[in-house]
Order: C-alpha cells, then sequence, then structure tokens
C-alpha cells in the first residue's frame, strides 16, 4: 500500500520526525560512564546519518525531475485528458484498497513506535584495541616505532617522551621535513587522530572543523606567517634533491640509482636543468652529485643550456617544493588541531604510561582485572539481573512467572518450525496460534503455499512442499482434459474425442 509516491514522501517526513523524537529522548538521559556515553553518542550519530540520507530522497521528490510527483497530485484530483472526474478517481481508488486486503487477508499492522525504540537500546559496535581501552588512552605506538627509525626522529626517545613531541612538529629541522619518508609519517599520524576523533566524539563536525583551519592556514601561508615554515627556502639557496622526481634519500649509491632506468633519470635531470644525455651510468652519476651538492656549487658543465635561468628565478622544481611544502604544513596545522581537541586524552595517556612503567607485571595484571571487575559492575540498579536460575519467563512485572503457572501451560516444551526460520514457540499454545500469525503466514509465502487448515501442525518445509505436491495432483482429477474429453465429428456423423480422432485421421481411416 506503500508503493504511491505521496506514501512514500509521507513515509519519509514521519520517519524523520520519530527519529528528532528519539534524538531528543536519547540526550535527555545522562550516562553513567565512558561506554554508556560513547553508546548514546553513537547511536545519536546513527540516527542523524540516516535523517540526512531521508532528507535528500525527499528533496529530490519535490524536486519532481520527472514529474511523477504531479502527475500523481493530478490522478489523485481525478484529472484526466477527457476532463476531471473527481468520482471516478475515488472509487478506483476504492477498488485498490479493497482489492489489496482481499488478496492479504492477515495483514499485520506494524507498530512502528516498538521498532524505533528498539533503537534506544541498541549498542552499536565500536572497534578500539587494547591499548586504547574504549577511547580513554591513544594508541600511538606503530607511529611512535615509525619516529625513531627515521631521520627526522630521535632513537633515543622513549614512549612517554614522544608524548609530548609528536603534537609539536614546529622542533623538526625544516629541511627533514621536506622529505618523503616525513610526509608518509604525518600522513599516517593525521589518519590515525582522524579515525581515533570520530570514534570517540562522532558528534562533533569534523570537516567544520578543519574547513576553518583551511581558510586560517591560508592566510597564514600567504603571509609566511605558519610556524617552523618562516622564510621557507632561506634555509638553502638550491633546491632539494628530494623534490626532483626522484627522491635520492631512498639511495645510497650511484648502482642503486642506475636500476631506477634511463627515462626516470633522464626526466629527474631535466627537471633540474642539468643535462640529460650520456648514458644511464652517466646519468646517474650527474643526479648524484645533487644529493649532497647544492645547484649553485655544481660545474657549468653539467648544467644544459638556458638552465640559468631555472638556478636564478627557479622553475617546476621550485614551484613542485612550494606545493609539497604547503601540503605537509596543512597536515601539521589539522594534526595540532586534533591535539588540542584530544588534549585531555593525551595528558591521561601519558599518566597512564608514566604509571605502568613504575609498576611490576603483577601490580599491572591486579590493576588490568581491577578495571574489567569495575566496568563489569558499572551500571545502574535497574539494569541489575534478575535471580532467574530456571530462566523462567517475565511477567508484567518484569520478574518470572510463578512455576506452577509455567508448568500449566508447558512453558518448558519447545517447538520448532522450520517455515518460521527454525523460530522457537514455547508451549503448545503459543505453537497452534502462531499457524495464523504473520511469522507463518510468511514463510508459506515464501514457498508459494497457501495458508490453509491443511497445513497446521506442518512445520517441516519439506513435508509442506511434499503435501502441497499431493494436493495438487489430487485437484488434478477434476481438471479438464481436451484430449479425452474434447469432442470432434466426422463426415458421417460419427462422434469422437479429440486422442481418437486424431490416431483415426493419422491412419487414413477418416
Amino acid at each position: 500500500m506503500s508503493s504511491t509516491l505521496l506514501e512514500v514522501t509521507r513515509s519519509a517526513h514521519e520517519e524523520v520526525e520519530r527519529l528528532e523524537r528519539l534524538i531528543v529522548k536519547d540526550l535527555q538521559n545522562e550516562p553513567t560512564s565512558n561506554k554508556d556515553r560513547l553508546f548514546q553518542s553513537h547511536r545519536v550519530r546513527n540516527m542523524i546519518d540516516t535523517i540526512i540520507s531521508t532528507t535528500d530522497k525527499l528533496v529530490e521528490i519535490y524536486e519532481d525531475k520527472d514529474n511523477a510527483r504531479k502527475d500523481e497530485i493530478a490522478a489523485l484530483g481525478g484529472q484526466t485528458a477527457a476532463g476531471t472526474n473527481v468520482f471516478s478517481a475515488f472509487y478506483d481508488r476504492l477498488k485498490e484498497i479493497r482489492e489489496y486486503h482481499r488478496r492479504h487477508p492477515a495483514a499485520r499492522v506494524v507498530d512502528a513506535n516498538e521498532e524505533f525504540e528498539g533503537l534506544l537500546k541498541e549498542e552499536p559496535q565500536i572497534e578500539f584495541s587494547g591499548e586504547e581501552a574504549l577511547g580513554r588512552y591513544l594508541d600511538l605506538h606503530e607511529l611512535f616505532n615509525q619516529f625513531i627509525n627515521s631521520k627526522f626522529g630521535d632513537p633515543s626517545t622513549e614512549y612517554s617522551t614522544y608524548l609530548d613531541v609528536f603534537s609539536q612538529p614546529h622542533k623538526i629541522p625544516h629541511k627533514l621535513k621536506l622529505t618523503r619518508q616525513y610526509k608518509e609519517y604525518m600522513e599516517n599520524l593525521l589518519e590515525y587522530l582522524i579515525y581515533f576523533f570520530q570514534r570517540t566524539e562522532p558528534l562533533q563536525d569534523l570537516d567544520r572543523i578543519f574547513s576553518k583551519i583551511e581558510t586560517e592556514f591560508e592566510d597564514q601561508w600567504a603571509n609566511n606567517a605558519v610556524e617552523g615554515w618562516e622564510n621557507m627556502g632561506q634555509e638553502n639557496g638550491h633546491v632539494p634533491a628530494q623534490h626532483t622526481v626522484i627522491d635520492l634519500d631512498y639511495y645510497s649509491s650511484v648502482e642503486e640509482l642506475v636500476e631506477v632506468g634511463p627515462e626516470k633519470l633522464k626526466e629527474a635531470l631535466a627537471a633540474l636543468g642539468l643535462k640529460t644525455g650520456g648514458t644511464v651510468q652517466q646519468r646517474a652519476e650527474r643526479l648524484f652529485l645533487t644529493k649532497n651538492t647544492p645547484l649553485e656549487k655544481l660545474d657549468k658543465k653539467h648544467f644544459a643550456k638556458g638552465s640559468r635561468v631555472f638556478q636564478q628565478n627557479g622553475t617546476a622544481a621550485a614551484l613542485q617544493q612550494d606545493e609539497n611544502s604547503k601540503e605537509i604544513a596543512l597536515m601539521e596545522a589539522k594534526m595540532q588541531k586534533l591535539c588540542d581537541l584530544l588534549d585531555e586524552t593525551i595528558a591521561r595517556t601519558r599518566d597512564n604510561i608514566v604509571k605502568k612503567q613504575a609498576l611490576t607485571y603483577e601490580e599491572i595484571e591486579a590493576e588490568r582485572e581491577e578495571e574489567e571487575t569495575q566496568a563489569d559492575t558499572e551500571s545502574d540498579e535497574d539494569d541489575q539481573q534478575i535471580y532467574n536460575p530456571l530462566k523462567l519467563p517475565m511477567g508484567w512485572d518484569g520478574k518470572p512467572i510463578p512455576y506452577w503457572l509455567y508448568k500449566l501451560h508447558g512453558l518448558g516444551q519447545e517447538f520448532k518450525c522450520e517455515i518460521c526460520g527454525n523460530y522457537s514457540y514455547w508451549g503448545r499454545r503459543a505453537f497452534e496460534r502462531h499457524f495464523k500469525e504473520w511469522r507463518h503466514q510468511h514463510g508459506m509465502r515464501c514457498l508459494g503455499i497457501p495458508n490453509t487448515k491443511n497445513f497446521n501442525e506442518i512445520t517441516s518445509i519439506e513435508e509442506a512442499k511434499d503435501l502441497w505436491k499431493k494436493i495438487q495432483e489430487r485437484q488434478g482429477v477434476n481438471k479438464w482434459r481436451p484430449d479425452l474429453e474434447e469432442e470432434y465429428e466426422d463426415k458421417e456423423g460419427n462422434i469422437y474425442n479429440k486422442k481418437t480422432y486424431t490416431d483415426l485421421q493419422r491412419q487414413g481411416l477418416i
């Protein structure tokens, strides 16, 4: 019945309003623990995402690019090519409704409130590592290893110290920032912080935060006021070798550079304004000179004709350096903003690491067990599990029903129905009643079998199919059989059935 476009529109508006009420109702409940706060935030985030997607569909319907909504409204008002006939449209619609209920006499009205109320009890799946402890601490061990094994990091740095310095990229020398290794490290660090922030603060609009940062960054970059990037390009009087097409930091000898190939070597030399001719060995030697020697100090014989313009004014390599530097500086700005937002988490992580370093293994294990016990008992009194060793069904008051009542109704007897998807029914009464309920009717409909009295007590799919096959065969005896019952008359007036007449005609006797 919800196939019409207007009904889809009404249903979408109803869904949006219900979700808005649920969000208000959920936020009115004060979470009692960090775990409850996370669940609440992610529930609200999921409902907001659903509202956004539903609203986008509504906007698309109201835009009505294919005029489907306009035509449906016109048809509802009885407007046709022949004129306007309101009564005809009314009775056609009434006929459609009656036909629907005739074909679905046992259609069940689903209470949408129950379905939506269930969202308030949902516990979203949030992925945290053991070190993160449901978002209480950061887990930067992989990035720490990447930092101490790089050229821009100090191998003697401890993890607790790293938690203080990783948010201060302006202390790293500018030369070391212009390497591919540092760029990859910064990308990984920013990616982790974004992912952690989205898991712990799902209601924050990170896109708006970053948009504001980018706007402020553009002004600071234009004024040469970005911290750690002031007077960029004045530290060295030449274009760094790592900004050529080939990153020379990854090559320690000319022989390794030869393996790159002649075409890439030629492209890298051309970007620096150097001669591109010669053998692969000569090209590699010429390019390897730029790894530790500024371009100004190279012999003029290595430069191509007209390359002085490159050295004086800067060309593609200089532009490439500026763009790459700008990209890295923007990542640093975003990373520092996230560190400001996660300042308490960083401090908590640092304190936790320092505390663990002063504990023995036994004390750490004892503390871990204490935290697990505290997490298990961290709930309201209303949510505490009721003592129910016999697993009796709950009554109207939320307590187990009396045991004599449980035995009287035979609720300890389980009946499984394969047609209902192996759903269990407890007690004979519930089992007999379920044959007329929606779940069993839906299962029979999926099998293509009418849900009649003949199939009562049938719970196996194979038994239902076999019985339906026998019923069809029995009904086939009373069907019209044209080969035996259809009559034919010959020229002499003799009457034959179709089969006999066809056989005689084939033999030439008629």
